[in-house]
């Protein structure tokens, strides 16, 4: 998911065509094989926030193996389509963008379940773009391989609860234990990276707070997100009351039991 407070965008127009040096150096360039051809759910030209100190682009994929109740791009969620954007029209922008944009972000959704999340990052490396990969760290078998062909320059991973009270969220067998394996190779090999836990009632309280920081110890990096209100949740029970979001008192409270453990701690 996004950084929050982005809702699935509107659809943006095309750029300039790629030059041809660009569409023959991948070997699943786009234009060269429509059977390959990735359809994206949504794009928003310009960020200021999703990839930390950088001006990007966001694309999201569709599908998710988590059920999160707040979820706030529900759509995505269920694996639905609000936009249906080809991959050679988001490829024809950031060529247009070159010198303007800093980066790009993946998102979702759950970006690490499409087939072709490495051939796109590849596709998007080539036009000379940073990417980002949000995630929630499901699949670290995935994650380890954009790591290991450093295809992704920032991982932003998303830890809902204490790993051992994923059952709101999921209902895979052993997500424990894949989701530390994420956690580890994050720490140990991505170029740069943040953790991120959306606070909202009941899963997020001191207890839960101090739980996730010590899983976490030693991160460079860790970002709080208050609940968002805004946009339809997957459960419709939390865009009523009583309302799960946390105050700023609360969310400084928290802020202040997982400093000790990370780098930089950050309310976002």
């Amino acid at each position: 998911m996004p950084a929050n407070g982005n809702e699935t965008p509107r659809r943006a127009g095309t750029g300039k065509s790629l030059n041809s040096s660009i569409k023959t150096s991948f070997p699943l360039t786009i234009a060269e094989n429509r059977k390959t051809s990735m359809i994206l759910a949504g794009f928003q030209k310009n960020s200021f926030i999703d990839y930390p100190g950088k001006i990007s682009c966001v694309l999201f994929v569709t599908g998710c193996n988590f059920i999160c109740p707040y979820c706030h791009n529900a759509d995505l969620a269920r694996g639905e389509y609000p936009e249906r954007i080809e991959l050679e029209t988001v490829l024809d922008f950031l060529a247009s963008r070159q010198g303007m944009l800093e980066g790009v972000v993946i998102t979702g959704g759950e970006p690490s379940l499409n087939k072709r999340i490495a051939d796109l990052c590849g596709l998007i490396k080539t036009l000379g773009y940073p990417v980002k990969l949000d995630t929630n760290g499901s699949r670290p078998d995935v994650l380890g391989r954009l790591l290991d062909e450093h295809l992704v320059d920032f991982v932003a991973m998303d830890i809902k609860a204490p790993l051992d009270r994923y059952h709101p969220f999921c209902v895979q067998p052993q997500i424990a234990d894949r989701l530390m394996e994420s956690i580890r190779l994050i720490m140990a090999s991505a170029p740069a990276y943040e953790f991120r836990t959306t606070c909202v009632k009941p899963f997020v309280d001191a207890a839960a707070m101090a739980t996730i920081a010590q899983t976490i110890q030693g991160a460079d990096r860790y970002v709080l997100q208050p609940f968002n209100r805004r946009a339809a949740c997957l459960d419709p029970a939390f865009n009523g009351e009583p309302d799960p979001t946390l105050l700023p008192d609360a969310m400084g409270e928290l802020k202040v039991v997982a400093e000790p453990f990370v780098g930089h701690c950050a309310i976002r």
